[in-house]
């Protein structure tokens, strides 16, 4: 143990580990859903729902500086057993995204039985990830991400109206009632109030200096919502029943498994590759599961002191 490793040693043994841990991965499936309903019924009573959260992260790529690739990242969270990390670079040709997140959730006691709710900001490609996990899954839009666009209209009617006061009054109040009905789960008089909001902003003329930005951002957060509209359920009875109602425990995920090891101050670039085995380590540390993987692979092997890995 008193032999000194360089950087370039320890950087090609954490890549060893995950390979060989990525190698015994199964194989990736559109449909991961087993057995039949009759089967299902049969099976216990669940210890209760699990939330699951997914995010979209970004590293700078070291191929071309100038751009960036997608980390997807996640937690899951059982009611009644410790809560998962996952994370992984989609892009990247052995992800194996569904596979992955499907055995994340089987670790942690996943039944087909058991109600399972998805939280993800509306991308499509978070969306194809969660399909066919699970029989009896829920499929939500971040109400996190509803309000921030909101919040960013709201900042532009905040300089129309010096320009334009009783014009700029009329669009607030069609905004606050977009996200009332938004906020009950009404997607029909919410999707009312964004057509003629939509219609409203197209047609405005005046001096403001942002007016092209307003415009922009008022045609993309109709079509937002128009997109997700089967995914927005009533927030406020959630929030009364004390249910989630937003993936902002998974924001906290993406700086805990990336931004702290990977971009924000450290600047690094990044292979799909590189990044992808780096953060299977990393999320088994956050998990405890990096010493059950030497375990597995060295019956006899043991940790001294603090049972735990750090990385």
């Amino acid at each position: 143990m008193d032999k000194k490793f360089n950087q370039a040693s320890v950087r090609n043994y954490l890549v060893q580990v995950a390979q060989r841990e990525e190698a015994e991965l199964a194989e990736e499936s559109f449909m991961l859903v087993e057995g039949c309903q009759r089967d299902w019924e049969e099976l216990p009573i669940p210890e209760g729902p699990i939330v699951v959260g997914l995010v979209g992260g970004y590293l700078r790529s070291c191929e071309n500086r100038k751009t960036h690739f997608e980390v997807i990242a996640g937690k899951s969270l059982p009611r009644d057993r410790d809560e998962k990390f996952f994370a992984f670079v989609d892009t990247y040709e052995h992800a194996k995204p569904k596979r992955r997140l499907f055995e994340t959730l089987k670790a942690q006691g996943m039944q087909f039985n058991q109600p399972i709710g998805f939280f993800s900001d509306g991308a499509q490609n978070l969306r194809d990830i969660q399909k066919f996990l699970s029989p009896i899954s829920e499929h939500y839009l971040d109400w996190f991400h509803i309000t921030m666009r909101i919040t960013v209209l709201t900042q532009y009617l905040k300089g129309i109206v010096k320009v334009d006061k009783q014009l700029a009054e009329d669009l607030q109040d069609q905004l606050k009632k977009i996200k009332w009905y938004l906020w009950h789960g009404n997607i029909y008089q919410a999707l009312e109030g964004i057509d003629v909001f939509e219609d409203d902003a197209a047609l405005m003329e005046n001096e403001y200096s942002n007016l092209k930005g307003f415009k922009k951002h008022a045609g993309e957060f109709c079509v937002y919502i128009r997109n997700n509209e089967c995914h927005i359920t009533n927030y406020g009875e959630r929030y009364r029943n004390g249910e989630i109602i937003t993936s902002s425990f998974v924001e906290a995920t993406i700086n805990e498994v990336v931004a702290r090891r990977f971009c924000k101050k450290q600047q690094m670039q990044w292979t799909r590759k590189g990044a992808h085995l780096m953060l299977q380590t990393r999320t088994k540390v956050l998990n405890g599961d990096l010493a059950d993987c030497f375990r597995k692979w060295y019956p006899n092997f043991k940790i001294k002191g603090n049972n735990k890995l750090a990385a």
